[in-house]
């Protein structure tokens, strides 16, 4: 397979995890091409995720890297190949690649995992809230900047109406609720929709309250993405307008599961949120 000059947030994973492998078995670049059979440059191509390789391939490599991990040998020869051609890829004309990258990432999410303070998670806003949303980005964007961001956040939200979907949990604090983008009538019908979707049976979503007893924070909205083994999980610190940053280390990790384990401590379960939900509908 012809090499790519432009490695897709996947693919890039892909390479890094393969060089993870490696580096831990104490092997360079070059000893490790030549246990292989092939050349340096090679190498480092698969590393950087700009070379597809065959499942094979990455069982070869983990056998000479001694990986005795087979669920992580298996998820990794699952990643192997072309990209997934999917419906965002028209996107990557109009919009920051980071955004394509996110629409790759949940689609081939095995659970998701969010935590907002000030916004509605981006999978259960409505297109009214989102638009409103998109209109108070600083600086402004022009018109047509904010409908293909809407209809690209619409669009990502297909993945909680699939045959198949992944699991969907949010951690939301009282704050989010309360924001009033787009006006009263805007705000009811956000509040509405985020007690429909917290209704299906692959969704939870629990609030938490002004004055709860120490509540823990980074101090900024994040999703964690699942991957089919913990190693391949992914953290997306967010941002509504584009500029996402994607952590993957170990220790980055741990942190954030242990700070959503935290969260969800101190939070309303999810039939008393929906509760609490309804009772803003009514003061709004």
């Amino acid at each position: 397979m012809p090499p790519t000059s432009n490695p897709t947030l996947r693919q890039r994973r892909f390479g890094s995890e393969l060089r993870k492998l490696r580096e831990r078995a104490g092997l360079t670049a070059t000893a490790a091409a030549e246990l292989l059979g092939v050349n340096q440059a090679r190498v480092s191509m698969i590393e950087t995720g700009r070379t597809p390789v065959s499942a094979d391939r990455v069982r070869s490599m983990a056998n000479v890297y001694d990986c005795s991990d087979d669920h992580l040998v298996d998820a990794l020869a699952a990643m192997t190949g072309r990209r997934t051609r999917g419906w965002w890829e028209p996107y990557r004309e109009h919009l920051p690649a980071a955004l394509i990258d996110l629409a790759e990432l949940e689609h081939h999410a095995t659970g998701l995992r969010a935590a907002l303070i000030v916004h509605i998670p981006a999978l259960l806003q409505t297109t009214d809230h989102a638009r409103a949303l998109f209109r108070q980005v600083a600086p402004p964007m022009r018109q047509y900047e904010i409908e293909h961001r809407l209809t690209h956040r619409i669009k990502r939200q297909g993945i909680l109406h699939q045959e198949s979907p992944p699991p969907y949990s949010a951690i939301v604090h009282e704050t989010a609720l309360r924001m009033g983008f787009g006006g009263p009538l805007v705000a009811r019908n956000q509040l509405k929709h985020l007690i429909d979707m917290s209704e299906l049976p692959h969704v939870t979503v629990r609030i938490v309250p002004f004055g709860t007893d120490g509540f823990p924070t980074t101090g900024q909205s994040f999703d964690y993405v699942e991957g089919p083994v913990p190693q391949l999980d992914t953290v997306q610190l967010d941002s509504h307008h584009g500029a996402c940053e994607f952590l993957d280390a170990e220790a980055q990790l741990s942190k954030y599961r242990s700070v959503l384990d935290r969260m969800e401590s101190c939070a309303l379960s999810p039939a008393p949120s929906r509760d609490f939900i309804r009772r803003l509908i009514q003061d709004t």
